[in-house]
């Protein structure tokens, strides 16, 4: 059995073909999708990248791992104390590739990631790791150039693999190499984001809000601010003509399969480490939030013994997959692993799914959201120099750019939610190996690793460029 797991960072749903989006970004991906399951509800259970990694590789929420930020004391996952193991093969610590390795894959990572954000616990069970040595400065030929050569040597030469590889370039700063050229230079860009929004947001506040961009060395022609749509549309272009550079080298590793007999017997899983807020809730090119539009990630599952064209409306987390390929290849899961195999909805196109989720973000705010029929709740612990309201709901079917705050008008829905949020947290500290909940620990500290100890700078810069009513209002909130 061969399986191929592509990892777009920060690659939103709804900006593929696949998903409905207008624009013609994802081809080879869309290929993909048409072939195999697509998912719908499928989300990080923790933002942004390390613990949206750190999660996905060992089946467990942050509320367990603690690894719920990107620095600080709970940037790393807890030790297991005194009952370590020498190792954790065939231990209840076993992580799920480990499961492949053992059932006679030979696993290999194409990626930055391990050193870029220090989470080397993420290598377990890999018996290659190959650095593409830029520390996410990569564009996508980069790693496809690695990838190909790996399937053209060892992915012939061996009949059962599994390899996970990882392209950047939908991650801000956009760095699709110039001559490439803008392929939606004539395209509209999505059309929720009014005059009216774009002032609103520009009199509030926040990391990588509508004035204050995130910089770098990127792509030409990028705003640096949003003042009107039309710097709205510059900046869209930007970011989707990162996805459609990434989605010409998936068609490179496409053909390659092809070209050496493995397309037709390949596992191909095509997902992401989080979304990406693009104006959402006033942040631009960045993954700051529990949101509906960080939280939701794409999930594309294809192979030779999958339902083709399927698609999967039921809830899931990113912690499901490890354990749905583990009973795939025959073996059962471990009961420290949070997540659930949705096998079924795979494989015959059955209903698998949990009845709500629950997302979490520590590293640029501390959220907790409930994702629970058409609604998502959003409660904030600390703002992280942003401007959120304690809570927020949204209806996702009907508002899914989060436009319309309905926490005043539908308090039922309100008291929903915060009783899910209240459930789950209860159960999962119940089953915790620890008495801490590691979201409360962050924000004892200091709050989210990237603004924490930044209050009093920033509020300088809102006074010194006249933004005297937001420094005024973010210092009454701290």
């Amino acid at each position: 059995m061969k399986i191929l797991y592509i990892d777009v960072d920060s690659l939103r749903p709804d900006h593929l073909g696949a998903y409905g989006y207008h624009r013609n970004t994802s081809p080879n991906i869309d290929r993909i999708a048409a072939n195999g399951v697509r998912f719908t509800n499928y989300y990080a259970s923790d933002a942004p990248c390390a613990p949206s990694r750190n999660a996905l590789f060992s089946s467990r929420f942050g509320i367990h791992t603690g690894s719920i930020n990107h620095g600080g004391l709970d940037a790393d996952t807890r030790p297991i104390g005194s009952d370590r193991p020498f190792n954790h093969h065939h231990t209840p610590y076993q992580a799920w590739v480990e499961d492949l390795r053992f059932k006679g894959h030979h696993t290999a990572m194409i990626s930055p990631f391990p050193g870029r954000h220090a989470k080397w616990n993420v290598l377990e069970g890999f018996l290659e790791m190959h650095d593409t040595g830029k520390h996410a400065g990569e564009t996508a030929g980069d790693v496809s150039k690695q990838a190909v050569n790996w399937l053209q040597s060892t992915g012939v030469e061996k009949d059962d693999w599994f390899l996970y590889l990882n392209f950047w370039d939908p991650h801000t700063p956009y760095r699709t190499p110039e001559d490439y050229g803008n392929p939606f230079k004539d395209d509209p860009a999505p059309e929720w984001l009014t005059e009216e929004i774009i002032q609103q947001q520009r009199d509030s506040f926040g990391p990588m809000s509508a004035r204050e961009l995130p910089r770098g060395d990127q792509w030409p022609n990028l705003p640096d601010e949003i003042r009107h749509p039309e710097d709205f549309k510059r900046w869209i272009d930007g970011y989707d003509t990162a996805i459609k550079h990434v989605d010409d080298h998936i068609g490179l590793l496409l053909d390659t399969l092809e070209e050496n007999g493995m397309l037709e017997e390949t596992i191909i899983i095509l997902s992401a480490d989080h979304g990406e807020n693009q104006g959402e809730l006033n942040v631009y090119g960045d993954h700051q939030t529990a949101d509906h539009i960080t939280s939701r990630i794409p999930l594309i599952i294809s192979g030779p013994s999958f339902k083709k064209g399927h698609v999967d409306e039921d809830f899931h987390y990113q912690i499901d997959l490890g354990p749905t390929l583990t009973e795939f290849v025959g073996m059962e899961s471990s009961e420290r692993r949070d997540g659930k195999s949705f096998l079924p909805a795979i494989t015959t196109g059955d209903s698998a799914g949990r009845p709500y989720l629950v997302v979490s973000q520590a590293a640029w705010s501390c959220q907790r959201s409930v994702r629970f029929d058409q609604w998502i709740l959003i409660r904030t612990y600390h703002d992280g120099l942003k401007d959120f309201p304690n809570l927020m709901l949204f209806n996702v079917e009907e508002d899914p750019h989060e436009t319309n705050n309905l926490v005043d008008q539908r308090p039922e829905i309100v008291a929903k939610g915060l009783r899910l949020l209240d459930e789950w947290v209860a159960e999962q500290m119940a089953i915790s190996d620890s008495p801490t909940d590691p979201m409360w620990s962050v924000i004892q500290e200091g709050g989210p690793y990237h603004t924490r100890g930044n209050l009093h700078s920033y509020v300088e810069k809102l006074q010194e460029q006249g933004r005297h009513e937001a420094a005024n209002r973010l210092l009454s909130r701290h």
